[in-house]
C-alpha cells in the first residue's frame, strides 16, 4: 500500500510540474507573438499622414480631369483615371484626416503647405517601434500575466520572465557596446566580422532587428 501511494504522489508531482511548464510555455508565446517580427510592425498613421493620403486622391481625381478637359492622348487619360481609383485605397487603408486640407483645385494642391506635407508622411512613415522598448514591454506584460495567476508556478514564471528581462538589457548594453567600439576603431571592424562569422541565421536576424 506504501508503494502504491508513493507512486500517485509521484505521479501528483509531475502533473503539477506539467501544470507550471505550461504556463511557463502560455507566457513565453505571448511574449514571441508581441516581439516576433519587429520589423513589420509599424506606428498608427498619424494625422499627416492620413492627411497626405487624403490629398493624394484629390491629386489624382484632379490630374484625371484635367486630362480628361484638355484631351490627351488616351493613354494618358487611362492612366490617370487608374492613379485616381487607386488612390482611393490610400485614403480607406489610411483614414480620413481630423481636418481636410484645402485642395478644390490645383492651385490648392501645389501649395507649399501641400508639399512640406508630403515630405513630413514620407519621413514619419519610415518609422519603426524600437525593437528595445517592444520586448522590454512584452516582457514586462508577460510579468503582470503571470503575477496575476499567482500561485507556486505564477511565481516561478515571474521569476524566470525577470531573469529573462534581466538577459535581454545585458544582450542591448553588448551589442551598442560593439557597435560603439566598431565606431570609433574601423580598423577592427574586419576583424570584428570575422570573428562573428559563424552566427547562425537566427542569431543574425535578432541581432540585425535589435541594431535597428
Amino acid at each position: 500500500m506504501k508503494t502504491i501511494q508513493r507512486g500517485k504522489g509521484i505521479k501528483g508531482q509531475r502533473g503539477k510540474g506539467t501544470e507550471g511548464q505550461r504556463l511557463c510555455a502560455c507566457v513565453l508565446i505571448v511574449c514571441a507573438a508581441i516581439c516576433g517580427g519587429c520589423e513589420s510592425l509599424r506606428f498608427a498613421p498619424s494625422d499627416a499622414q492620413k492627411q497626405n493620403a487624403w490629398l493624394h486622391n484629390r491629386t489624382a481625381a484632379i490630374t484625371a480631369e484635367t486630362a480628361r478637359r484638355e484631351n490627351t492622348s488616351e493613354t494618358l487619360k487611362a492612366l490617370t483615371k487608374l492613379s485616381q481609383t487607386q488612390s482611393r485605397a490610400f485614403v480607406s487603408y489610411f483614414g480620413l484626416p481630423k481636418q481636410l486640407p484645402a485642395a478644390e483645385s490645383a492651385e490648392d494642391i501645389l501649395s507649399q503647405t501641400s508639399w512640406r506635407l508630403a515630405q513630413t508622411a514620407t519621413a514619419e512613415s519610415a518609422q519603426r517601434p524600437d525593437a528595445w522598448q517592444l520586448a522590454d514591454s512584452a516582457l514586462e506584460l508577460a510579468i503582470g500575466i503571470s503575477a496575476l495567476l499567482g500561485g507556486v508556478y505564477g511565481t516561478r514564471a515571474v521569476r524566470f520572465l525577470k531573469q529573462a528581462k534581466a538577459k535581454q538589457q545585458a544582450l542591448k548594453e553588448i551589442i551598442e557596446g560593439n557597435e560603439l567600439f566598431k565606431k570609433q576603431n574601423d580598423s577592427v571592424v574586419p576583424a570584428f566580422k570575422q570573428a562573428h562569422k559563424d552566427q547562425s541565421p537566427q542569431t543574425r536576424q535578432i541581432v540585425a532587428e535589435m541594431k535597428t
